[in-house]
């Protein structure tokens, strides 16, 4: 990583879920449980067979949730608030993180494939409350999700960034595609490293990388 890859950034986009909190809290697990349920319910089918059209919608259209309308055609905000009903404790405080964040140059944004009452409770219990400047969820691309590129650039547009100036950090590698052919620059964040020619830089531990960006 060098300073001059982000000089001409001045707005910072940032995913939620294992991005903004390290995937070893597990906090989606408990996400996944409650959609595997919530499948299983509404479409009256067994707990496997409802797993397996949770993995597989979210591998064909980007999320669970994406599928759901397509196939199913159910009503977002009613499936959003019944699998984001969880148990926030197992987050904690970064204060280092919150610290990174307030000294980066310019804009910083919240953008993510779940809704934004959620990204408040999540961003609350890190102590993250106030840091963004905006915080968009899906319900702000028209429930069509990241990978989506229509989903980046409705965002984009409401918050009227330039993505040739832009950063975006997220943990799911595909998401990254459409921000790199954007003009943005890419940051994985991830346990391990993901070789592909959209992704530019990688980290696997956020507060780190941001520490030693704005020391730079």
């Amino acid at each position: 990583m060098t300073h001059s890859s982000f000089s001409h950034v001045t707005t910072w986009v940032f995913d939620l879920d294992n991005t903004l909190y390290p995937p070893a809290m597990r906090l989606f697990d408990q996400i996944e449980q409650r959609m595997t349920s919530w499948v299983a319910r509404r479409l009256s089918v067994s707990h496997e067979q409802a797993n397996h059209l949770r993995a597989s919608y979210w591998a064909l259209y980007g999320t669970t949730l994406a599928g759901l309308m397509h196939e199913h055609g159910i009503e977002p905000m009613d499936y959003l608030a019944d699998v984001h009903d969880i148990d926030f404790s197992p987050l904690t405080p970064d204060p280092d993180l919150a610290r990174h964040l307030k000294a980066l140059p310019g804009r910083r944004i919240v953008y993510t494939n779940a809704d934004t009452v959620y990204a408040a409770k999540v961003l609350q219990a890190r102590g993250l409350a106030g840091v963004f400047d905006a915080v968009y969820g899906v319900e702000h691309a028209g429930f069509r999700p990241k990978p989506e590129r229509a989903a980046f650039e409705a965002i984009f547009a409401q918050d009227g960034l330039d993505p040739t100036r832009a950063a975006m950090f997220e943990d799911d590698a595909r998401n990254l595609a459409a921000p790199h052919a954007m003009g943005m620059q890419t940051i994985h964040v991830a346990p391990e490293p993901e070789p592909a020619p959209h992704i530019h830089h990688h980290t696997p531990d956020l507060t780190d990388f941001l520490g030693r960006l704005v020391k730079s």
